[in-house]
């Protein structure tokens, strides 16, 4: 076991709570990719094969790296990182968070006007809004905002103050860009059943462990049509889960690879992914 930093220290005891973390240079940003792992070939953006986490036992790959593994963080494979350490990271997506990053005083007004309360941090320059619910991340939704959820990382600043809300309509309203799309192809009655139409028993992991099993196999056995497919199995597992906060950055991403498998990209299963989100008013 390497020697613990205080870094590490704080790493380990947001781990031990579930929270996914990894360590930041100095400039607040992600340790390089090592010499392997060039290329982002396991990971990392922009290739995608695998929406992580990165298999390097080194922790390469920004949010992809993050994990609430004690070995793997006191291993000697990251031991260089934490020694170079200059703050802790964690995944917000990956322990169902999303964080809006309010950059300067114009944006937190903006935000104190036009958001539900909730947890707050306080950071350099503005604050973090910490909102329980996944969502996909985007920078510069408006103004010195940005959105910190799935596939992204955050700077852990602290527990923060307040209550923590759930991830409101209004925060994920603000990665649709420009007006709402046209209405695609309504569901099937071949896929409407494919998660059932009740609401989602938020408690109960197996009901939805085998709702994205199920949605996961919906894409690989597709054999035309797999754009369609795509989108209305996206369609469909929002249907059921996408108000109740049980879905994690881990189910999307699971729902992501089945889709690249068949050949999509990833800025398509975003767009699908956010398309799917307006056509249900969410």
């Amino acid at each position: 076991m390497t020697t613990l930093t205080g870094h590490l220290d704080v790493a380990l005891r947001l781990a031990e709570s579930g929270v996914p973390v990894l360590p930041l240079r100095e400039g607040k940003g992600p340790m390089g990719n090592c010499r392997a792992c060039r290329e982002n070939t396991c990971g990392g953006r922009p290739n995608m094969k695998t929406p992580g986490p990165c298999a390097c036992p080194a922790p390469c790959h920004a949010w992809a790296a993050a994990t609430t593994d004690p070995h793997v963080l006191t291993s000697a494979a990251w031991a260089p990182a934490w020694r170079q350490a200059a703050a802790v990271a964690y995944h917000p997506g990956g322990t169902a968070l999303a964080v809006v990053d309010l950059d300067n005083a114009d944006a937190v007004a903006w935000a104190r006007q036009s958001l539900p309360e909730t947890r707050t941090v306080a950071t350099t320059r503005g604050e973090h809004w910490i909102y329980r619910g996944s969502m996909v991340s985007r920078n510069g939704v408006r103004p010195g905002v940005d959105i910190k959820s799935a596939m992204a990382y955050a700077r852990w600043l602290g527990p923060g103050t307040g209550t923590m809300a759930l991830l409101p309509d209004a925060v994920r309203a603000l990665v649709v860009k420009g007006p709402a799309p046209a209405r695609p192809t309504p569901v099937t009655s071949a896929v409407a059943p494919l998660l059932g139409e009740q609401m989602c028993p938020h408690r109960s992991p197996a009901y939805l462990e085998r709702g994205i099993a199920m949605a996961e196999q919906r894409i690989t056995d597709a054999t035309s049509a797999v754009h369609n497919t795509v989108y209305r199995t996206f369609l469909a597992v929002l249907r059921v889960h996408g108000r109740c906060g049980c879905l994690t950055d881990g189910h999307v991403a699971r729902l992501f690879t089945a889709a690249q498998a068949k050949g999509e990209g990833l800025r398509h299963c975003e767009t699908a992914w956010t398309n799917a989100r307006t056509q249900l008013g969410m």
